[in-house]
């Protein structure tokens, strides 16, 4: 197997489960130093890393909450100095709350804006610092950034920030070789929406996806890896879907 991220440094946020738990063991088989970063789940961080070193990868779990700049700075300071700067960042880290306008809170809103946008903001500039010699910044958004669900305002909005913030960033960085892009999962079986497909629900969305199922975290981590290689050193600025072929909301 061509270990196409061999000795890279690799930063992957909220890769304790779901997606970020993807993308993090997909980025250890491709020969990347893969550093699982968590806010709260140690034992599912430290699991992750488990099987990345099972499988011959190198991996290791740090703690940071990605809405805290302190946290973040700390973060990227202890990595440079364990294993040297970082090549590619990939920004997961999120935090969805649904619900209606009636229902909407201040409280809500800003933290999910303070995670899903300032924290990619923050952990792209301190990985900027780093990446002298070029890198690749990934940010993680949704199908929801175009296709908003119902109930879905405030955290649709931070995925269309994040979109808006890949393309601004490109621009910015591409004359120091840092390629940023983002990648919008469409249904996809996580932790995090455990529960939500099941019933009528589920079987719309099903049948609003041409490939006729829901997506693994494992289907969204070989396009990260495409995206953090040199298979893609022509590539910036791009949004790109990994839906199953969605459009629209999907039902």
């Amino acid at each position: 197997m061509e270990l196409k991220l061999k000795d890279k440094v690799a930063l992957v946020t909220g890769a304790s489960k779901g997606i970020g738990a993807g993308i993090a063991r997909a980025f250890g088989k491709a020969g990347a130093m893969v550093i699982v970063n968590y806010a709260s789940g140690k034992k599912e961080a430290d699991q992750v890393v488990g099987e990345i070193q099972a499988s011959g990868g190198r991996a290791f779990a740090i703690q940071a909450d990605l809405s805290k700049s302190p946290d973040i700075n700390q973060m990227f300071e202890e990595v440079k100095t364990a294993f040297g700067p970082v090549d590619i960042l990939v920004n997961n880290a999120g935090l969805a709350v649904f619900e209606m306008i009636d229902d909407l809170t201040e409280a809500a809103f800003h933290k999910q804006f303070n995670l899903n946008v300032l924290g990619y903001l923050l952990a792209s500039q301190a990985a900027v610092k780093q990446m002298t010699s070029g890198g690749s910044i990934i940010n993680i958004s949704s199908i929801l950034s175009t296709d908003p669900y119902l109930a879905s305002s405030v955290y649709s909005a931070t995925k269309g920030a994040v979109d808006t913030l890949t393309l601004a960033l490109a621009r910015e960085l591409g004359p120091r070789k840092i390629r940023v892009n983002s990648i919008l999962p469409g249904h996809t079986n996580t932790p995090a929406t455990a529960g939500n497909f099941d019933g009528e629900l589920g079987e719309k969305l099903i049948a609003g996806t041409p490939l006729g199922r829901f997506g693994e975290p494992e289907d969204i981590a070989p396009l990260a890896v495409f995206l953090a290689s040199e298979d893609s050193n022509w590539v910036t600025g791009e949004s790109i879907r990994a839906s199953g072929g969605v459009r629209g909301v999907g039902y």
